[in-house]
């Protein structure tokens, strides 16, 4: 029996529970003015290639978190384990998005990118963990009925992490900025929904 415990408010862009053996996860909007000095340091580093902000300045950084703040449609949330930053979790309609144009967009179709901090190195699992409460967190909404990854096609490490979550692989596409490889996850139903088990850990996806 888990001992995990779901701990939502009533706000649907946030997000805390306490995972057993793994510690609280807490998932709120990002903030582009506070969080800007920690997000800069992060998309800017070489890791982060993938994520495609490599040469962006402090400012550039900002003004895009602000532009997606704005948004009904896309979402970017910071995602803390035990009070320290750990990921970076954006969420997107992909309806509202470019990658719609790429394929056929069926209802309840729910965008998601994940860029996984400097994590533990001696922490076997960590990220498997932590992605595993970031999809109980999307399942959350009733209304979301599969869940669509487009990492860029070289990222060999990102496509095995959601394969390993469940993902089936989908069909390669061509967006101004990458050629991606789309992968999908229907809705589970909630007695085959897995919680949040161990994996190993990888670098920065998206």
């Amino acid at each position: 029996m888990t001992t995990d415990q779901d701990i939502t408010g009533t706000d649907p862009h946030r997000y805390e529970r306490d995972v057993t053996g793994f510690g609280r996860v807490t998932v709120r909007p990002v903030d582009p003015e506070g969080d800007v000095d920690l997000l800069h340091g992060w998309v800017t580093q070489e890791r982060a290639g993938f994520w495609g902000m490599l040469d962006a300045d402090r400012e550039r950084v900002r003004e895009i978190y602000a532009y997606l703040d704005s948004l009904t449609t896309h979402h970017a949330y910071l995602v803390h384990r035990d009070g320290l930053p750990v990921a970076l979790f954006q969420t997107y309609q992909p309806e509202a998005d470019p990658v719609g144009e790429c394929y056929s967009v069926q209802p309840g179709d729910f965008g998601l990118h994940l860029f996984v901090g400097p994590a533990p190195a001696s922490e076997p699992g960590f990220t498997g963990r932590l992605f595993g409460v970031l999809l109980d967190f999307v399942w959350a909404d009733p209304g979301r009925r599969r869940l669509l990854a487009e990492p860029d096609a070289r990222n060999e490490r990102a496509v095995a992490r959601l394969l390993r979550a469940g993902f089936r692989l989908g069909p390669l596409i061509d967006k101004p900025e990458k050629r991606a490889r789309l992968l999908f996850l229907d809705r589970p139903s909630t007695e085959d929904r897995p919680s949040a088990t161990g994996d190993e850990p990888t670098a920065a996806e998206r």
